[in-house]
């Protein structure tokens, strides 16, 4: 593994620096299908399939966090290079994201695992999960729902800048600091909830932050009692010990979303199918070398899924 050298060391400059980073590939190459999976009897969400020129070596289903889609540019650098090893991709799109708002007849959350257990049960293989953020929470806690059956449907996971724990995260999404990208999920998780056409402009616009949406609108829509409940049930932290499949996270110590105290998990040093990798800076997904090539974190995810049993 190459180590980390940033292309700037402020934890914030890497975070945006690596949304808005120029990524041109050209995808014309390699398959694209794009379908619509009925997880359950309301429900469908839209998976993005691409496939490598060749024989593909094994599978890669791909997460997005919060607010995002399987067009995220974390996922598209990813999926590119993914492809360029030979390997199937999948683009999940979580319920109501990818402008699937009508399909769903709930919302997601950052612990609902049933749609992606579902679309997995529909592949013919065991596959490489890849979480990011959100998404990174959805892929540990149902690897470790499954425990010992889980290499059944999973070759490995890896999740990356993960909030293990959803109420501490949360908490420090909400802090001053952090107001600038609250209020930019804030927009974006109004815009999907108002395009599914189940609440009006005024419910939408009564919670002022993270924490009270999910109070007010995530959680009663699952039957939480609120957000409290939500976070402390649904937090990936609760599902490490029961992880038996090879799992890698990655997670930078300056991330300005997620404390790295979050990370002190007994788990990490008892779960030997756990690999912990921290580095130093990396802001929040903003993992950004110093030197070419650029995207540090699709060439350490490409080599541990092909160290870790792909075919």
């Amino acid at each position: 593994m190459r180590p980390f050298v940033p292309i700037v060391r402020n934890p914030d400059l890497l975070t945006i620096l690596s949304n808005f980073w120029p990524r041109k590939f050209d995808f014309s190459p390699f398959q694209t299908e794009s379908k619509l999976y009925r997880t359950e009897p309301e429900v469908e969400v839209l998976v993005t399939t691409q496939r490598p020129l060749g024989n593909a070596r094994g599978a890669v289903v791909m997460l997005h966090g919060l607010e995002g889609s399987g067009d995220a540019g974390y996922i598209q650098t990813l999926a590119f290079a993914a492809l360029t090893e030979q390997f199937t991709i999948h683009r999940f799109n979580m319920r109501t994201c990818g402008g699937t708002e009508k399909h769903c007849t709930t919302l997601y959350h950052a612990g609902l695992t049933s749609d992606l257990l579902s679309f997995l049960r529909q592949l013919p293989g065991p596959v490489f999960l890849v979480g990011f953020s959100l998404g990174g929470n959805v892929a540990l806690k149902l690897a470790g729902e499954l425990g010992p059956s889980g290499g059944e449907l999973i070759r490995g996971v890896c999740a990356i800048s993960t909030p293990i724990n959803l109420a501490v995260c949360t908490e420090r999404l909400g802090q001053p600091r952090n107001r600038i990208y609250e209020l930019r999920f804030l927009e974006r998780m109004r815009k999907r909830l108002f395009a599914t056409g189940r609440y009006t402009r005024e419910q939408l616009e009564r919670p002022r932050s993270i924490y009270e949406i999910d109070d007010q609108i995530t959680a009663p829509s699952f039957g939480f009692t609120g957000a409290d409940q939500y976070y402390a049930t649904q937090s990936a932290q609760n599902f490490l010990n029961e992880i038996r499949v090879p799992t890698l996270i990655i997670e930078s110590k300056d991330d300005p979303f997620i404390p790295f105290s979050t990370y002190a998990q007994p788990a990490f040093h008892t779960n030997p199918a756990i690999t912990l990798v921290a580095t130093e800076h990396g802001g929040h997904l903003g993992f950004l070398a110093r030197k070419a090539p650029r995207f540090w974190l699709d060439e350490t995810v490409m080599e541990w899924i092909k160290r870790s049993g792909a075919t």
